[in-house]
């Protein structure tokens, strides 16, 4: 039985040596077979099965002198089978080889060929190669079923994984007990093949034996030098140290560098230099993408954690140096610089290396790459700490004006990186000047969502740090207008920081107030407080802070403490004139949220302080009328907390100021600016009252029909008083002239007092039409005559064609001529009767357009203009006609009434109540190019965002007409002459550099494929017009026209930028990933290709023949737009150097003429700027000169100084300073008579 077991045992050998014998006897032999042929298939399988167990090589080896075949003709066999192409086969054929020559009786070193051993290595790159390109097929090859799926995806990769496994093994096990010393190819090709096994996808299986191998490699010292050794595997795993951080090859390739190099390090000098240059191979391969070098980066400061001192010193130099290379190297050596910074070595702490980080850091912040710029920027922020310790090694007096050129640099990423610099590191900047707050005021405005936020952030760190008035007048200036912002996020931070640096500060203030009387050394108020208040109240912020406080009460962020701070530190300044200015106004602001904090007696006392203080100011101050202003201004705010908090007033009190209040609204003799918060103040007490909705609007309606009454009473008694001293004026003779002197005089006395209440008296019909529409104003109670006959007949007495009043009726009273205020109160009143009544403005409208174009009054035109406005959002049909006379204001000589005008407009094109049509949108042009700064910037923030979001076509479909518009051009203006925009027309420079600053402005706002149409457009409508003659060109205009085309044509406006892309596509605010990157690049680039295909074509078949022909009519008529015409085309062709006689084929003179001014101009370039380079030097030279002087260094004598040697008249004599040219030379050269050349001409 035991015989028959070991013959089924040994049956799988018999028969494989069965196949072997046939095998020999089929190839001749061993000895007569030079090239033996490779083993079959199964023969391959049956030696794998069978050297697979733990005595087969040596069972196998022991029984082939039997079948007459020795081992080296079997692995002679094996390596013929190892090159097959065939990969399972060619990799049983290399397991079985290494199983047989590793076998206990093989004579390893005679059987060992290292040619054999390549064929081994190729097998497993070759297999790693079919599997690299079966991976993407397998995905779209569809399985015949499931179960061969399952078979082909699990099994067959899982059965090659482990044979790989068996083969590293037997290679592990052949490295120790072979040498590589001598055979250096071989070493270097058994690196490369393991470093692309651990870049596969069979990294996890093949990874613990990979790193065994490198390790054997590393460590024994019979394969070859370590240092080399060192070398070839760092170099060859460096890409995959460059993977994704989380990467498992990347981790355990570091890992391998940390348990196995970094030991050797310390035993071996040439594996320490390795490591030491590590980083720096690192450093040249990293990727530019982000992300990429990010992990570089990383890897990088991982291998630096285990140098020591000199090591980390002799890197950062080298990372110093990068930072002065290529912008790739210098990108990458700011990241660098940051790591480094952020090392914790308490032995390097105080070293200098760092101090040289953080110069080479800050130099970088005004490197030529915005990137590189952005970058060093952001980085300074996140070690501003220590930057502040070392200002003084690192030399940083000049830091703030680079923060400051930053925060207003052409890229956003910039200028964003700078705005967030100012707000982590304030440290580092110190002390803000005012250019430096301006710069962030400007950014509060700048067209990108992301730098508006930062600069919000910014200046908001700046004020939080400083209170100054400087600081605290621009934060008020910059911040709260935008609360009118279209971003939500931007709406919400501007409150929170309202509330938290101004609110709860003055709160803060107001408790901090020292106690006990003022003196002059112990103020009653800090100055910031004074400033908080004043700033909240100016006139422009006013109107922002109003809509801020608006919104926290609606949120009930506004807690009732912060009327309770304004109450006391109100009630403190009880011994001074008058609260701190903007107080009252705030508290009046704030009271209508927290109408529960304010304390009625507080009122009642302040109401009686303030009317007995303000007449005794009116009488007995010299300055009264500043004084009055502020205590109007106060006793204003007052009224309106009052109506703010007249729900919580107690009825007995409020009942009393009601009366009060309509004693005074009914003497008009209060100062303008209080009427209207008493009006009100009366209204709302009233409804207060009442006990229904009912009866509280029919008191309103009976008092208001009562102010009316006495109004149109103080009305008539001045317009009689004028009648008649009109009457004896006209009848006057010089005795009764003598005899009414002293009449007279008592008349003039009077008579300013009774004008002035006609004025006030109607300025209450105003106040009271807006707080009730609905009063009668037609008749009055006493008689049949009304009020608004007054007004008629007071804003007509400039027309003779309208009808007078019985009163008027015997003479003709100019009242802007008598009484110029009462005039402009009276049409601002009849236009808030007109809002009020339909009926009233459809016959009045006219009459406010025809005085809006022919008043002098400044006053009186803006005032009408905000009329026109308010009737435009009210009867928008009936205005609608009148747009085009209203914008002529946009070019009216106040400059205040401009700004009105160019505001309101605006504001009604964004509501769509007036649109782009007409000569609306010239007339807006010309705003462009105002005299006044604001006005211009203005406009090139409306036509820079609004207009390119509500029409961004308007620019492209209207550029023709605006070229024959503003040059005069009547012939084909399609503009209505009477409505036609000012012309800037002329040949002076002004006029044209005013002329292309709007034409470049419309420019801007173009897309890439309307310039080119644009281009088109001006050739074959204007330059074509020439040539046909429907452009005249022998006048000013058409010649301007023409000039204007050419110049806009070689302007660098109306190329296409292929290569270029917006300042916001720079600064998205969620960052895109490397493939949606490449693909937008990718887009770029074919949409730039494609469109410079098009310019080129556009520019051969249509514009060149036009040149030509408009070429050879300009010199026909020697006209001097020639030079222009040259000066387009060279412009234009300046791109095409290369290809001129392609493009200029038909023309070849023009050729000619082209390059030769081409050249000419280049060289006169390259003068002017050897020119400029002269200039410098001769400044410098000057300023040691006058460095030497002011050092009281003597000059250096003449014959110090090198002169240059000149030949004399006699052969052989030196040139000097007595040297003279005899007379006849000098006098044939004066009897030359000078000539000027064609070339020069």
């Amino acid at each position: 039985m035991e015989d028959l077991d070991a013959d089924d045992t040994n049956q799988p050998l018999s028969d494989l040596l069965s196949e072997l014998q046939i095998l020999v006897s089929v190839s001749g032999g061993a000895a007569s077979s030079s090239d033996p042929p490779p083993l079959s298939d199964s023969i391959l399988s049956g030696l794998y099965s069978h050297l697979s167990a733990s005595t087969g090589p040596s069972s196998l080896v022991s029984r082939l002198p039997s079948i007459d075949l020795s081992l080296s003709s079997l692995l002679r066999h094996l390596s013929s089978s190892i090159d097959s192409t065939s990969v399972k086969p060619s990799l049983h054929a290399s397991f079985a080889y290494l199983s047989l020559l590793l076998s206990p009786s093989s004579p390893l070193v005679s059987l060992f060929s290292p040619l054999h051993f390549l064929s081994i290595l190729r097998s497993l790159r070759r297999y790693l190669k079919n599997q690299a390109i079966s991976s993407p097929d397998s995905t779209k090859q569809k399985p015949k079923t499931k179960a061969h799926s399952k078979f082909e995806q699990n099994r067959q990769p899982g059965d090659t994984s482990n044979l790989i496994v068996k083969v590293l093994g037997l290679i592990s096990d052949l490295l120790t007990r072979i040498q590589l010393e001598s055979y250096n190819d071989t070493r270097k090709s058994l690196i490369d093949t393991i470093s692309e096994i651990m870049g596969s996808s069979h990294y996890h299986a093949l990874s613990n034996s990979c790193f065994f191998i490198l390790r054997i490699i590393v460590s024994e010292s019979g394969h070859g030098d370590r240092g080399e050794a060192t070398v070839e595997i760092l170099r060859l795993l460096a890409p995959l140290m460059l993977l994704s951080i989380k990467s498992p090859v990347r981790v355990g390739v570091i890992g391998f560098i940390g348990r196995e190099i970094v030991p050797l390090g310390n035993e071996d000098e040439g594996v320490k230099k390795a490591l030491v240059f590590l980083p720096r191979f690192l450093a040249n391969k990293a990727p530019e993408k982000v992300e990429p070098r990010a992990c570089a980066v990383e890897t990088i400061l991982e291998i630096t954690n285990v140098f020591n001192g000199e090591e980390l010193l002799e890197f950062v130099d080298y990372v110093v140096k990068l930072a002065k290379g290529k912008p790739k190297l210098r990108l990458l050596a700011v990241d660098l610089i940051l790591g480094l910074l952020n090392i914790s070595k308490e032995s390097d702490s105080g070293s200098s290396w760092r101090v040289v980080c953080l110069k080479a850091l800050v130099e970088r912040c005004s490197d030529t790459i915005a990137g590189i710029r952005a970058r060093a920027i952001g980085n300074i922020a996140q070690v501003f700490g220590e930057m502040s310790d070392r200002r003084e090694e690192i030399g940083m007096e000049g830091f703030s004006d680079m923060v400051r050129r930053r925060c207003s640099d052409e890229k956003a990423a910039v200028r964003k990186a700078a705005l967030v610099l100012i707000t982590k590191a304030m440290g580092l900047i110190g002390t803000v000047d005012a250019s430096l707050l301006g710069v962030l005021g400007s950014a509060c405005s700048d067209p990108l969502v992301s730098i508006r936020k930062a600069a919000l952030l910014a200046i908001s760190e700046v004020f939080r740090r400083f209170v100054d008035g400087n600081v605290t007048h621009e934060w008020l200036q910059a911040v709260p207008p935008l609360i009118v912002d279209n971003e939500t996020s931007i709406r919400d931070e501007c409150e929170n920081l309202f509330l938290e640096l101004v609110l709860n500060r003055i709160c803060q203030f107001a408790d901090l107030r020292p106690s006990g009387s003022p003196t002059s050394s112990d103020p009653l108020f800090s100055e910031p407080l004074l400033h908080f208040l004043k700033g909240v109240s100016d006139r422009e912020v006013a109107p922002f802070i109003k809509k801020i406080c608006t919104s926290l009460g609606k949120k009930k962020k506004l807690k009732p403490f912060v009327a309770t701070s304004l109450q006391n530190i109100i009630t403190a300044s009880s011994s001074m004139h008058h609260a701190p200015e903007g107080a009252w106004w705030l508290l009046a602001e704030v009271s209508l949220y927290t109408p529960q904090a304010v304390d009625w007696r507080f009122l009642s006392h302040h109401w009686k302080l303030l009317g007995d203080a303000g007449r005794k100011e009116k009488l007995c101050r010299n300055d009264g009328e500043i004084e009055t202003v502020l205590w109007a201004r106060d006793r204003v705010s007052l009224l309106n907390t009052i109506s703010n908090v007249s729900m919580e007033l107690p009825s007995e009190p409020a009942g009393e100021l009601a009366e009060s209040l309509l004693s005074r609204i009914e003497q008009f003799n209060m100062h303008l600016s209080e009427v209207d918060a008493h009006v009100k103040s009366l209204m709302t007490i009233f409804k207060r009252e009442a006990k229904t909705p009912e009866e509280g609007n029919m008191l309103v309606n009976k008092s208001s029909e009562c102010l009316v009454s006495k109004a149109t009473k103080a009305l008539k008694l001045y317009l009689s008083k004028v009648s008649e001293t009109k009457k004896e004026s006209d009848f006057a003779t010089p005795q009764s002239t003598r005899r009414t002197k002293g009449k007279s005089k008592s008349q003039s006395v009077s008579s300013p007092h009774i004008m002035q209440q006609a004025v006030t008296a109607v300025f209450t019909v105003g106040s009271v039409v807006v707080v009730c529409p609905t009063v009668n104003l037609h008749e009055s109670s006493n008689d049949s005559l009304g009020l608004i006959p007054l007004l008629h007949t007071i804003i007509t007495s400039e027309s003779d064609n309208e009808p007078r009043l019985g009163v008027l009726s015997a003479t003709t009273v100019s009242f802007k001529v008598v009484a110029p205020s009462l005039y402009v109160q009276s049409w601002a009143t009849m236009a808030k009767i007109c809002i009020a009544d339909d009926k009233i403005a459809k016959r009045y409208i006219p009459l406010f357009v025809q005085e809006l174009e022919r008043s002098d009054l400044a006053a009186l035109r803006n005032n009408i203009m905000v009329a026109m406005a308010d009737f435009c959002v009210r009867y928008t049909a009936l205005v609608d006609g009148y747009i085009p006379r209203i914008a002529k204001s946009l070019h009216d000589p106040c400059e205040v009434v401009r700004r009105q005008t160019f505001i309101l407009l605006s504001r009604l094109l964004q509501r769509d109540y007036v649109k782009w049509r007409g000569v609306l949108f010239l007339r807006f042009l010309l705003s462009l190019v105002d005299d006044s700064e604001k006005i211009t910037q203005l406009a090139d923030f409306l036509f820079s965002t609004i207009l390119k979001a509500k029409a961004p076509l308007l620019a492209y479909n209207s550029f023709i007409e605006v070229i024959y518009v503003l040059n005069g051009y009547q012939a084909q203006s399609s503009c209505d002459p009477a409505n036609e925009p000012f012309p800037i027309e002329g040949m002076d420079e002004r006029s044209k550099s005013k002329r292309m600053h709007i034409y470049i402005a419309l420019l801007k706002q173009m897309a890439p494929e309307h310039l080119l149409a644009t281009s088109a457009k001006l050739c074959a409508e204007i330059l074509a017009a020439a040539c046909d003659g429907l452009l005249n060109i022998n006048n000013a205009t058409g010649r301007a026209v023409l000039q204007d085309a050419l110049q806009i044509l070689a302007c660098k406006e109306v190329r296409i930028q292929a290569n270029t892309t917006s300042d916001t596509a720079e600064m998205d605010e969620e960052p895109v990933t490397d493939s949606a990157a490449a693909t937008s690049a990718a887009g770029l680039a074919l949409k730039g290709r494609i469109i410079t295909q098009v310019a080129k074509k556009n520019l051969i078949q249509m514009a060149i023949p036009i040149f030509i022909e408009l070429k050879h009519l300009l010199e026909s008529q020697n006209s001097p737009l020639t030079g222009c015409l040259m000066d387009c085309l060279r412009s234009l062709l300046k791109d095409y150097k290369n290809e001129i006689d392609e493009i200029l084929v038909a023309d070849k003179q023009l050729q000619k003429e082209l390059l030769y001014d081409m050249n000419k101009y280049e060289e006169a370039a390259k003068a002017v700027a050897k020119g400029n380079k002269g200039m410098n030097a001769v400044e410098e030279r000057c300023k040691s000169v006058l460095r030497d002087v002011n050092q009281y260094k003597a000059t250096p004598p003449l014959s110090a100084m090198s002169l240059p040697k000149v030949k004399g008249h006699v052969t052989g004599q030196s040139g000097g300073l007595g040297c003279s040219r005899p007379a006849s030379v000098l006098d044939s050269v004066r009897r030359k008579q000078p000539f000027e050349s064609d070339d020069e001409n």
